[in-house]
């Protein structure tokens, strides 16, 4: 059972390395639709979203800044929970029901970044 949960270390950081190719192939479609309108540069904030997913995933399966790199994904996380899911599952209407689970999976994601942060990071050597 050990070596079976020992596997979450590995795979705990594919989504994010998926998530982050997939906002540099569809950034433009992710800036309609999924960053706020309010926001500027709207295609520039995918990009970046992205980059940082990729070096979060990047940081955990090599272990070099891992700690930092989980901690700044939780925040990330956590931005875009309040940032973009949050309005669209308060506002209501057809799209309430899909913001609500994105932001469930967020969460979700978020507090499994902050418990490798806490419990998982291997490079303590920037935040201890």
């Amino acid at each position: 059972m050990s070596a079976f949960l020992s596997l979450g270390r590995w795979i705990f950081p594919l989504p994010f390395a998926v998530f982050g190719l997939m906002h540099f192939m569809n950034a433009q479609m992710m800036a309609d639709y999924v960053v706020p309108a309010y926001m500027p540069a709207k295609v520039i904030w995918v990009y970046l979203s992205g980059a940082g997913l990729i070096g979060a995933a990047v940081a955990m399966y090599i272990g070099k800044y891992d700690k930092l790199a989980s901690a700044l994904l939780a925040v990330m996380l956590l931005l875009i929970v309040l940032m973009v899911h949050l309005p669209g599952a308060m506002a209501g209407g057809e799209g309430a029901t899909t913001s609500m689970s994105m932001l469930l999976k967020d969460l979700g994601l978020m507090a499994g970044a902050m418990i490798y942060a806490q419990s998982l990071a291997k490079d303590r050597s920037v935040i201890g």
